[in-house]
């Protein structure tokens, strides 16, 4: 581990909303929740009581961490928001994305269905762009997200983003290595993407 580690004050969560993932996901949903609460590292996720969001939502609190949910109104009947936690309900998937960007130092992936993969690719479109260089890591346990990798490897070995696409996120086996893995990422820089040197 480096000798100055970056500081993260909160962690954006990314994960499953479905009751019916593997009892596995969901025990790496609260051992993280419970990682983060005894590292004094909040917890920013999609504001809902169910699935991995709701498992690692009640260990942090549980754990007396820190929670910010964030849930749009359309979606608190289904994914029925927790009562016991700091909970912002906004108008749109738009501002519910937007404000848990704007709200965590760093991203950690966990398993989920297309909503999470829709986070995840917006958010390393962002960091293609440039707009950030907050860490990304995945909690790739059983090999979950190696599809993905293999689709990332497909459009590097095409040509169709830099080399330096490859080192813009991290991917560990074990929920214990998470936080470290975030903490620990180095900063990568990317040339300006073609057209947008005509816009700085």
């Amino acid at each position: 581990m480096p000798d100055n580690p970056r500081r993260l004050d909160s962690v954006c969560v990314y994960c499953a909303s479905s009751n019916a993932a593997s009892p596995e996901y969901m025990a790496a949903a609260r051992a993280f929740g419970a990682i983060l609460a005894h590292q004094g590292v909040r917890l920013v996720y999609g504001g809902g009581g169910v699935g991995l969001m709701g498992a690692a939502a009640l260990a942090a609190q549980d754990a007396g961490g820190k929670v910010l949910g964030v849930i749009p109104d359309f979606l608190t009947a289904h994914e029925r928001p927790l009562k016991t936690v700091e909970t912002v309900v906004v108008h749109s998937m738009h501002e519910r994305k937007m404000m848990m960007f704007e709200e965590a130092d760093a991203f950690a992936i966990l398993p989920g269905g297309i909503g999470t993969l829709e986070e995840v690719i917006e958010l390393m479109s962002w960091r293609r762009l440039g707009l950030h260089a907050k860490p990304i890591a995945f909690l790739n346990i059983g090999g979950f997200w190696d599809p993905l990798f293999a689709v990332f490897q497909h459009i590097l070995d095409q040509k169709l983003i830099p080399p330096e696409f490859a080192d813009v996120w991290v991917s560990v086996e074990h929920v214990e290595d998470l936080l470290p893995a975030l903490r620990t990422m180095p900063v990568v820089a990317f040339a300006t993407p073609p057209g947008l040197e005509q816009m700085t």
